[in-house]
């Protein structure tokens, strides 16, 4: 047998030898892995970015009906209403306002009506030092008594920042106070925190990330 016999045998060998291997390792002859669950999708109330609440400025930028935010609808304008307290000191709102909890503060000192409403124009806001205000621009008036927060609001740490970081890139916008607190009961309910990340490597991580040596 000449050497280039021996040369092309061995060459023959060899690539049937790579193909058998590359034939295993496709067939996966030395195990498989196990397979891994398919990785759940997020509740879509996690990545939800809509406010939690529709507010009056809102609805006026869509020319949708604001007819119940009219006082006058049913108030007599120019006529003062009286409010009314229970024992507890606590307003008694009447049955067409039914679906208003009020509840603003703590302490209960705070769930009077002409607080933040001008008491001679209804549809209108009254800050502390006599100013008044739309009902749609009602974030300076929560700023005369929530000050810290609204400054928090103001750099971008409170509340939400939608846009560019960058205004060199874009514009920004940030969410009103009314936008996630209802004003007559502002508590804001603590939310559900969003689930960790997946686990790609169940296996490999449950170890930890540096199993100790043998």
């Amino acid at each position: 047998m000449t050497a280039d016999t021996k040369t092309a045998l061995a060459l023959a060998g060899l690539a049937l030898a790579f193909v058998a291997l590359r034939s295993a390792f496709l067939e996966q002859l030395w195990g498989r892995p196990a397979a891994l669950a398919p990785v759940p999708l997020a509740d879509p109330a996690f990545t939800n970015t809509a406010p939690v609440r529709t507010t009056l400025a809102d609805l006026l930028a869509k020319g949708a009906d604001t007819s119940d935010y009219d006082c006058y609808t049913c108030h007599e304008a120019g006529k003062a209403i009286t409010l009314r307290f229970d024992t507890n000191n606590a307003v008694i709102l009447p049955k067409e306002h039914a679906d208003l909890r009020i509840r603003h503060g703590r302490n209960d000192r705070n769930d009077n009506c002409y607080n933040c409403h001008d008491p001679a124009k209804l549809d209108q806001l009254l800050r502390r030092d006599g100013g008044k205000l739309k009902l749609q621009d009602s974030t300076p008036l929560c700023a005369g008594c929530h000050g810290p927060t609204y400054r928090d609001w103001e750099i971008g740490i409170h509340g939400r920042v939608s846009g560019y970081w960058d205004r060199r890139a874009g514009q920004a916008s940030r969410l009103a106070c009314v936008s996630c607190h209802d004003p007559h009961a502002p508590f804001f309910a603590p939310l559900k925190p969003a689930p960790g990340p997946h686990l790609l490597h169940p296996p490999l991580l449950a170890a930890g990330p540096h199993p100790a040596n043998d």
